[in-house]
């Protein structure tokens, strides 16, 4: 049987690693990208490995990071460039394969299976991208090169940074099963929990476990976890340049502070309904079918989809029903960590029934028309939601848009 060869790259300490990339003078000085000190986000959001060797950690407040590294320097997050940075990151890796898949801002799995042959061995396309990515962008990666997307992103955990590790399938087990369960992605600290009172703490344990009991336990997410452990399954990675007719347009976003009640997350849900709306408008479509899908911090999914009696493309409209569903969905004690939002079965605005003149929704589509107008005139943020412009969860800039149609 042939396996996949798919390298999972991820920068090390992307923020903090572009900041230094901006400004060479910080290089050699534990940096935290951080917060608004005033502000309740005044927490340290990503830090160089100086930083993390004075035992500074994602998430500290930031006096009690300057206590455990008096000399740490603190600087703001600049998100465009960011964004700027990953894309370039992500050009070179597609000059290698058409096959990349993003996963957040800095990391992406790569399938070689098909192209490996004119660049050499997986090892030798994992140490040229490692160099490039040093030379021409000023950040470093890890690469983890494997058989499947969970053990291709634990190699690149393995070694930091600026490191390539191998874990072909001959050799799997021997490499990995003796590690903790957190170890991989897909189990957080309430799964792991879990296993260990059935006395599973490492990954061989798991994988080697009664599969009609995992099954029983934990449903479908646990079958399939466990069966990639075990090394079964093939991990398909779409072309970045498949042509995909829209059938639904979305948006999702991971925050770099976890949401954790339903204010934080009003904010962000009408973040994204406000830029689905204006975009489902920029197309003339109008949709009635919204789904929804949460991921928690302990990486879990739940999603949930429901048709709305009528077509719709305001941002009120979608925010009204995706708040409803997630009332019914969220227990409120998990702590959130990407949301996404969907709308589908979409129609051409333009072939359906026209509005009466007198229809109050005509009163709404011309304000919409108005907005979007002064937006393309003046910029985005030059009218907006008050429920996204005054909240500091907002203000924070702890918001990225994973993806597009």
């Amino acid at each position: 049987m042939k396996h996949r060869i798919i390298l999972h790259c991820d920068v090390n300490n992307f923020f903090a690693s572009v900041e230094c990339a901006l400004n060479p003078s910080l290089k050699d000085l534990p940096l935290a990208v951080t917060g608004e000190k005033s502000k309740r986000n005044g927490i340290v959001l990503a830090k160089n490995n100086l930083a993390k060797m004075c035992g500074v950690q994602t998430g500290d407040v930031i006096f009690k990071a300057k206590q455990k590294c008096p000399d740490l320097v603190c600087v703001r997050p600049h998100h465009d460039m960011y964004e700027k940075y990953s894309k370039k990151i992500r050009k070179i890796y597609e000059e290698y394969t058409d096959r990349v898949e993003p996963f957040g801002i800095d990391e992406c799995w790569l399938d070689v299976t098909d192209t490996v042959k004119f660049f050499g061995t997986p090892l030798d396309i994992a140490n040229t991208l490692r160099k490039r990515i040093k030379e021409e962008i000023g950040v470093t990666i890890s690469v983890g090169i494997s058989f499947s997307k969970i053990f291709a992103k634990l190699g690149s955990d393995m070694k930091k940074p600026d490191a390539v590790t191998l874990i072909p399938y001959s050799t799997f087990k021997k490499q990995t099963y003796h590690l903790p369960l957190n170890s991989v992605i897909g189990i957080g600290k309430r799964l792991e929990v879990k296993l260990n009172k059935m006395n599973i703490y490492t990954l061989g344990d798991l994988a080697g476990y009664d599969e009609k009991i995992i099954k029983k336990k934990f449903g479908v997410v646990g079958e399939n976890l466990q069966k990639k452990l075990q090394g079964i399954g093939d991990d398909e990675i779409a072309s970045a340049f498949d042509y995909r007719q829209v059938k639904s347009i979305g948006n999702g976003t991971t925050t770099i502070v976890d949401v954790k009640n339903m204010e934080e997350m009003k904010s962000v849900v009408m973040f994204l309904c406000d830029e689905i709306a204006s975009r489902l408008r920029k197309k003339n479509l109008v949709g009635s079918t919204i789904h929804i899908s949460l991921r928690t911090s302990e990486l879990t999914w739940a999603s949930k989809s429901h048709t709305i009696e009528t077509l719709t493309n305001t941002a009120k409209d979608l925010f009204d029903e995706s708040i409803k569903m997630i009332e019914k969905m969220w227990d409120k004690y998990t702590l959130i960590r990407s949301v996404r939002i969907s709308v589908s079965n979409l129609q051409d605005e333009t072939a359906i029934n026209q509005l009466n003149f007198f229809d109050k929704k005509n009163n709404k589509k011309q304000l919409n028309k108005a907005i979007d107008k002064i937006r393309e005139k003046y910029g985005y943020k030059s009218i907006q939601p008050l429920i996204t412009k005054n909240e500091e969860f907002i203000n924070s800039n702890a918001l990225r848009l994973d993806d597009r149609d």
